[in-house]
């Protein structure tokens, strides 16, 4: 699939402005290359059918406003580092710099990438019930200071104060009725701007990846942080790990819930993998 028209679609409200200087940046590179291209800000289209492309500069909560609005897109994607905590475009691309990032990009062939569902509402790198939602809730010390320092500060703060939330969750043929600290299921393996919640999960294997943290005092939270900041805990007693394609999520109250860095509630949740959904150039 050879690009010819690429529409950039920038979040002006992500990376305190860095999406519109990054989207000038690419208009300017891609005019070099005689590479149509159209940049659109806080309207976007309702159909795409006349690029070859879509181009999105933002964080985790801008491609998924995108995947929720335009589900059925199966035009190449291309996600550029807008945002917050960037975890998507860290799974895709790594730590990669623009300028090799946009040469990858314009060699690449379009692949596809498994997305998440709960309920009626898509994601696609994570989403996170109870604690994960507790810390999105407070949301001023993130956006203020940003990335994954912002979100570590607030996950320290609701270390100390956070009580668990019963829980009944189902995966295949296993079943849990007890209270958890973390429940999180993932289709990329990063989440928070840094925390390795899912080391091991692939964005195209068909799976989702639930990590489930039993209840833990207030020193252990502390203990086992940085433990779990980078990915080494998944052999812990006090960790279930599982592969699967369907999970259920149920809870006594209706509680936060993390999705793709954005907020949203919910009492009872219904998950479910959707393989090969999206493609994208990377």
């Amino acid at each position: 699939m050879q690009i010819s028209n690429v529409a950039i679609l920038e979040n002006p409200a992500a990376g305190k402005g860095r999406a519109i200087q990054l989207s000038a940046w690419l208009k300017r590179q891609l005019h070099v290359k005689n590479i149509t291209c159209t940049v659109f800000n806080e309207k976007w289209p309702s159909s795409f059918d006349e690029f070859s492309d879509i181009w999105i500069i933002g964080g985790d909560g801008t491609i998924n406003y995108f995947i929720n609005h335009y589900p059925d897109c199966q035009l190449p994607l291309a996600l550029f580092k807008g945002g917050t905590g960037d975890d998507f475009a860290w799974k895709l691309y790594g730590e990669i710099s623009k300028e090799e990032q946009l040469e990858l990009i314009l060699k690449s062939t379009p692949q596809y990438v498994d997305a998440g569902k709960f309920n009626e509402t898509l994601f696609i790198n994570c989403l996170g019930v109870g604690f994960d939602g507790a810390v999105l809730e407070s949301m001023s010390t993130i956006r203020f200071i940003g990335g994954h320092f912002g979100y570590l500060l607030e996950v320290i703060k609701k270390i100390f104060s956070f009580k668990e939330h019963s829980f009944i969750i189902t995966a295949d043929e296993e079943k849990w009725t007890e209270e958890f600290l973390l429940v999180m299921i993932n289709n990329s393996s990063r989440a928070g701007g840094g925390f390795f919640v899912a080391p091991n999960a692939s964005i195209n294997d068909g799976k989702l990846d639930m990590v489930l943290c039993k209840k833990l005092p207030v020193l252990k939270r502390l203990k086992y942080l940085p433990i779990i900041e980078k990915g080494k805990h998944l052999h812990l007693p006090f960790i279930i790990y599982r592969l699967g394609e369907k999970f259920s999520i149920q809870c006594n109250n209706e509680i936060p819930v993390q999705v793709d860095g954005e907020l949203l509630f919910a009492k009872e949740l219904k998950v479910e993998v959707l393989p090969k959904q999206f493609l994208f150039r990377y």
